[in-house]
Parts: structure tokens; C-alpha cells; sequence
């Protein structure tokens, strides 16, 4: 069969990439959220655009430097025509960001919350913002004065300034930045008046204080407008012999804060002569995205908008689960060597992880743990408990990945501290990210070794496990373990590629096996008999894989797959992909958990994994997918994809028109993630 241009049979993977963070401005937009999360919604979506520009708008504008086109790595577009298409979206998505959250300030007053700015000020409020100003922010200011003859310090990358232009009497017009710093609360609440509460943004407090940063200069009029600058923010490693891993990686993040600007941010209604002085003084190139914007930058920070005790604003919390046969009480092994237990985060509670680890530590039978870190929370559990178990004589083995982009610093940090305290480190696998989520530890049992481990979906990190989705398997299956140990081995003997009988492993086998169960369903269909392929991941960027599931809609195997973020793959094109469905769900959590279902109900084999579709994951990381034995476990997951598939509410249909179109509502209402929790209580009251 002809194959169709790329551009007729893949979506950008940049565009579809932005139509997902379309889809988090969706939920800033909806009124049904409540307003304080709705804000919030808006962080998420100025921070996902912060890291887009410093990673992937970087990658193409690389290759239009490098005077490559870059049409079959980008899906059929030139990468010079992609920079244009990209700052136009972006433009519009800022406009749209900036409507939104006019229409959320003038909620928040119905609802008693005022967002003031410097000219709204009240009498009653002066004193104490001068107090606030000169006691906590004015210490810690740094105040530029730009001129001809001093080179423009380095600009923090993502960091917020305001661009101020005084207009002296008699002199040239003199320029200043502000910067404002990221440990500045954003927000400052202000006293309360007549029971309303009152709130000012930290760029206004500034505004209003204006003179007391500049009064030694004799100007006629000042003002003020907001600027942002976002860097690429590759990691360029050095290879310099006599430092180590860490401290290249360590060098390479503060090279972060100097490198190539991808993006410049301003307030659009600053003057022409202002921004010309800028753009010049920062050397700010053709290729790099100029985005007008609002007053106010870094709305990244709405992610920590004070709550005001406004529970009535906020989602409600829900209290994670116990799983019926797992207990604090006793012995999570004892539990564990009976039969396999899941865990479904934030449905049920991450504790159980910290248990394993802590029971690990102090039981005298344990003699190793090896444990894959990816992401840690900024005060690690996990951590404490892999000291711990160090301290008591334990060989415990971690293979860390201090390269997981944006928390490499907070990586190193606990890299080292554990180092110190006798935990044996492995740095991965050169030109490998090791992003699988799993540990092994080896217990002595009646002079034999026992293994007992968990493989997981996400980090093991407390902070995300409260807002991210993700399945851990709990298992003493020794078979699985085996294979899961011989991962830890190819840590440490690269060279040598190992062969699994039950997991499956990036970078080796991933694509093979993932096409080998593909082809099995093909064969199926072929033959009349029913055929099926039901997908959940963040994302599908894979054009070989995106080939594949066409190849298998054409021979008539059913696909429904929940994707989150980016998907290449245009489903419902006839003759290519009519039987492909693709919905995507974006609501109070983070959809995270990676499942993976071959087969009807009646015989599925099901997975779960560390892995997306994406080129990324399955040629350049190590990931694990573990195959689903336990069959009380398996009903479970195919419950959960039903639940995910029926959802109504909050997810919307992927196609090639990328209008993130909202299904039907009809009945029953289906809100997946609300009805994942019901469905666990309903297990426990069973």
C-alpha cells in the first residue's frame, strides 16, 4: 500500500503537544472547577508552556541553526515554518490565558476576594504594604541599572523582571530591571477589610513602591513593565576526564541559567523605545519566539495561590484507600508472599512503598535492596528508608538518574547525601535514561534467597503520588524478580544484554515484543476472531509504532486507547486508521498510569509500564513493562480501562481536527477519575 505524506499521517508531535496544554487551559476555563483550582489550572499551564520553549521549542530551533530541514523527524513540517507555527499558537493560547483569568478575578469578587493592583490600593492598606515592602522585600531586591557602558548581566532563565524606564529632565531616558525573586511569596495577602479579602500581586507592591527604589534619581515619570526570557535547557555535558559524573551534570545545570534564549516575554503595552532598548541589549535573534503578553508573567506561580481557608473553592480531599490484605500492622511480606497486591495512586495511599522500605531496613532476613530513582519529594521517605537500611548493614544498590530533566540539582543533592551514608550508587547506562520504576530486595528464608519487589508506573515520590495516577505491583513472584534483578545487573555490566522471559525492557525489546503482541491480535482478526488493542500512556510520538496501529486498524483490530498529552497518530482516516479511537482525560489529577491490554477480556495479557510510545522511551531509556498474572488483579485493570474508556465528563476526543471536542454527555454521567474512587470503596465494602 502507498503511504500518504507525512503530514497526512502524523500530527506534529510540537502542535499536538500544545493541543494538550489547550486542554489544561480548558479546565482553567471551566466553570464547573472551582475558582481557587481554576487558577492553579492556569500555573499549570504557564509552567508546562516554560518547560515546552526550554526543551522542545529549543530542539527545532537547534535544527534550523544546524540549516537542516527536519521535515521527517517533524512530522512533514520544516523546522523554520515550525518555529512560526508554534509562536502563533502560543500567541493565541496567551490571549486566551489572559481572557480566562478576567473572567476568574471578577468570580473571585463576587465571592469576596479582591486581586488589586498599585492603583487600587486603599488608604487603610498603605501602611502596611510600605512596611511589608521595606521588611521583607526590599532586602532581598536586586535592582539593575542598565547602560551603554556596563554589558547586561546574565538574565535568570524563566525568572520574572520588571523592565523600569525612568524619564529624567534634562538627561537621556535611564533603564533599570527588577528582579523578582522565586522565594518572594508571588502573593501578598493583605488584611482583611469588612470581611473581604484582599490580595496583591508582588510586581504591584513593587509598582507602588517604585520611588522608594529610585528616589535618588530626579525623573519626571517612571514605569514599569513586566519581562521574561526562557533559555534552552539541553544539558550540554563536558568531557573533561577528571570530573565525575556529578559534577559535569552539576556544571551543565548552571550553564542552564546562561544558555541560548528561545523566548522573550513582554508586557504588550510597554513602549516602543523600552522594548527596541531591550530586544538590543539582549541580543534577542530572528528565530527566537517574541510573545506579547499581559501584565503580569511567571503565572506559573497560580500553582501556589493562597487558599485564603476557602475550602469551599477548593476540590475536595479525598482520604486514600487501604487495599483489603495489606496492613500497617503486620508484615507487608507476609502479605506479599501470598499473592500480588496493586496499588493505585492517589486512590489508595503510597505508604505501602515506604512500608516495603522500612520493613526492608529493619527485618535482620533482608541482605539487599536495589531500587531505580527517578524523581524524589523534596523530603524523601523513600530516601530516609534506604539510609536506614545502609546503616543496618544492608547492601543497598540505587540506581539514580541525575539526569531527570529540571530536578537533576535535587537529584545530585540526594545522590550525595546517600553516598555518604554507604548506599552504592549507579549513574545509569552512557547515552541511557533509566526511567523504570522498580525494586528488588533478596531475603534469607530458611538458607534459601527469596526475592520480593514492587514494579510501578511513577516515581517514588510522596509530593506527586497525592496528584498523580499510577499502578506499583506488589509481587513475590520469583520469576518476574528474576528478570527485574537482571535489569539491576545490566546497570552495572552494560556491555552485556540480557534476556528476559516475563518483563519486557527498553532500549532491547521494548519495540519487537510491543509489535510481536500487535501482530498476535493482526492474526487474530485475519482469522474472525475477535481482535483488540486498548492503550492508556502520556503520550505516542513513535512513528514506527503510530505505523503499526494503522497496519493492525486495516486488518481490522479494534484500538481504543487514552492518551493524555501528545499523540502523532490520527485515528478514524479511512483505510488507515478507522478503527483507531483516541480520547484524552484531563481533570483533578494527573493521569500518569501506563496500561497496556492485548486481547479481549476473556484472554487479555496485560501490562503495565514506565514507558510512553515515544521514540524517546523506547530507544534511549531503560523501561520496564510487567506483565499481569494475578487474575483478581488483571479484572481490576480491565475495570479501570472500562471506567477510563465510559468517562464522559472531562474527556475529550483526539482527531485529526485537534478541536479537543468534549464527548457526549449522556447517561450514566461517567467522571472517570471519580468513579476509579468509588469503585475502590465499593471493593472495600465488598
Amino acid at each position: 500500500m502507498k503511504k500518504q505524506a507525512l503530514s497526512n499521517r502524523y500530527i506534529n508531535r510540537e502542535v499536538s503537544w500544545l493541543q494538550f496544554n489547550a486542554r489544561v487551559l480548558q479546565e482553567a476555563d471551566d466553570e464547573t472547577v472551582p475558582l481557587i483550582e481554576r487558577l492553579r489550572f492556569l500555573g499549570i499551564f504557564s509552567n508546562n508552556l516554560d518547560e515546552f520553549f526550554k526543551v522542545r521549542y529549543a530542539t527545532v530551533k537547534r535544527i534550523v541553526e544546524a540549516g537542516k530541514g527536519g521535515k521527517s523527524e517533524l512530522g512533514g513540517i520544516k523546522a523554520n515554518e515550525l518555529l512560526d507555527i508554534i509562536t502563533q499558537i502560543v500567541i493565541k493560547q496567551q490571549s486566551d490565558s489572559l481572557e480566562i483569568l478576567s473572567k476568574i478575578h471578577k468570580q473571585l469578587e463576587a465571592e469576596g476576594i479582591y486581586i488589586i493592583n498599585e492603583t487600587e490600593i486603599l488608604p487603610s492598606q498603605h501602611d502596611f504594604i510600605k512596611n511589608y515592602f521595606h521588611q521583607k522585600v526590599s532586602p532581598a531586591l536586586v535592582t539593575i541599572i542598565l547602560s551603554d557602558q556596563v554589558e547586561l548581566p546574565n538574565l535568570k532563565d524563566s525568572a520574572a523582571y520588571l523592565a523600569v524606564k525612568l524619564s529624567l529632565s534634562e538627561k537621556e531616558n535611564q533603564f533599570a530591571l527588577i528582579e523578582i525573586a522565586k522565594a518572594m511569596d508571588r502573593f501578598v495577602v493583605l488584611p482583611k477589610q469588612d470581611g473581604k479579602s484582599y490580595i496583591i500581586m508582588l510586581d504591584d507592591l513593587l509598582r507602588y513602591c517604585l520611588d522608594d527604589i529610585f528616589n535618588i534619581f530626579d525623573y519626571d515619570h517612571i514605569s514599569a513593565h513586566m519581562i521574561k526570557i526562557t533559555r534552552d535547557g539541553e544539558l550540554d555535558l563536558e568531557s573533561d576526564l577528571s570530573k565525575s559524573f556529578i559534577e559535569k551534570i552539576s556544571d551543565s545545570v548552571k550553564d542552564r541559567q546562561i544558555g541560548e534564549p528561545v523566548r522573550f516575554v513582554y508586557d504588550k503595552t510597554i513602549d516602543a523605545e523600552t522594548l527596541q532598548y531591550l530586544l538590543n541589549k539582549m541580543n534577542i535573534e530572528p528565530t527566537d519566539s517574541k510573545i506579547p503578553g499581559g501584565r503580569y508573567h511567571n503565572r506559573r506561580d497560580y500553582m501556589d495561590f493562597p487558599s485564603l481557608r476557602r475550602t469551599d473553592l477548593l476540590y475536595n480531599k479525598i482520604e486514600a484507600l487501604p487495599v483489603k490484605g495489606l496492613s500497617f500492622q503486620e508484615s507487608i511480606f507476609k502479605s506479599i508472599a501470598l499473592k500480588d497486591y496493586l496499588i493505585h495512586t492517589p486512590y489508595h495511599t503510597f505508604s505501602y512503598v515506604v512500608k516495603f522500605l522500612r520493613e526492608a531496613a529493619l527485618d535482620p532476613k533482608v541482605n539487599t535492596i536495589k531500587i531505580t530513582i527517578y524523581r524524589l519529594a523534596q523530603i524523601s521517605h523513600v530516601a530516609s528508608s534506604l539510609i536506614n537500611a545502609a546503616k543496618n548493614g544492608k547492601k543497598v544498590t540505587v540506581a539514580i538518574e541525575i539526569q531527570a530533566r529540571f530536578d537533576e540539582q535535587a537529584n545530585i543533592d540526594y545522590a550525595q547525601q546517600m553516598q555518604n551514608e554507604g548506599v552504592h550508587l549507579v549513574f545509569g547506562v552512557q547515552g541511557l535514561k533509566v526511567h523504570s520504576k522498580m525494586c528488588v530486595i533478596e531475603r534469607l528464608e530458611q538458607t534459601k534467597i527469596k526475592r520480593y519487589g514492587f514494579v510501578s508506573t511513577g516515581n517514588f515520590n510522596e509530593s506527586t503520588a497525592k496528584i498523580y495516577t499510577d499502578y506499583t505491583l506488589f509481587t513475590a513472584n520469583q520469576k518476574i524478580l528474576k528478570d527485574v534483578n537482571k535489569v539491576f545487573s545490566f546497570f552495572e555490566t552494560n556491555y552485556k544484554i540480557y534476556r528476559y522471559k516475563h518483563i519486557i525492557t527498553s532500549p532491547h525489546y521494548t519495540e519487537k515484543t510491543l509489535f510481536r503482541l500487535i501482530n498476535a491480535q493482526i492474526v487474530n482478526a485475519s482469522l474472525g476472531k475477535p481482535a483488540q488493542i486498548r492503550f492508556k500512556m502520556n503520550s505516542l510520538s513513535s512513528y514506527r509504532m503510530a505505523d503499526k496501529l494503522y497496519e493492525a486498524s486495516r486488518a481490522g483490530v479494534k484500538i481504543q486507547m487514552v492518551v493524555r498529552g501528545i499523540c502523532c497518530l490520527i485515528p478514524g482516516v479511512p483505510n488507515m486508521s478507522e478503527n483507531i479511537e483516541v480520547i484524552s482525560i484531563v481533570d483533578k489529577f494527573l493521569e500518569h498510569s501506563r496500561l497496556y491490554i492485548f486481547g479481549p477480556d476473556n484472554d487479555a495479557q496485560i501490562y503495565i509500564s514506565s514507558a510512553d510510545l515515544m521514540t524517546r522511551n523506547i530507544e534511549n531509556r531503560v523501561e520496564v513493562s510487567c506483565p499481569i498474572y494475578d487474575p483478581d488483579i488483571k479484572q481490576e485493570l480491565l475495570d479501570n480501562f472500562h471506567i477510563f474508556w465510559s468517562a464522559n465528563v472531562k474527556a475529550r476526543i483526539l482527531d485529526e481536527a485537534q478541536s479537543n471536542q468534549y464527548k457526549e454527555k449522556k447517561e450514566p454521567v461517567v467522571r472517570a477519575q471519580f468513579a476509579i474512587y468509588e469503585y475502590y470503596l465499593n471493593k472495600l465494602k465488598s
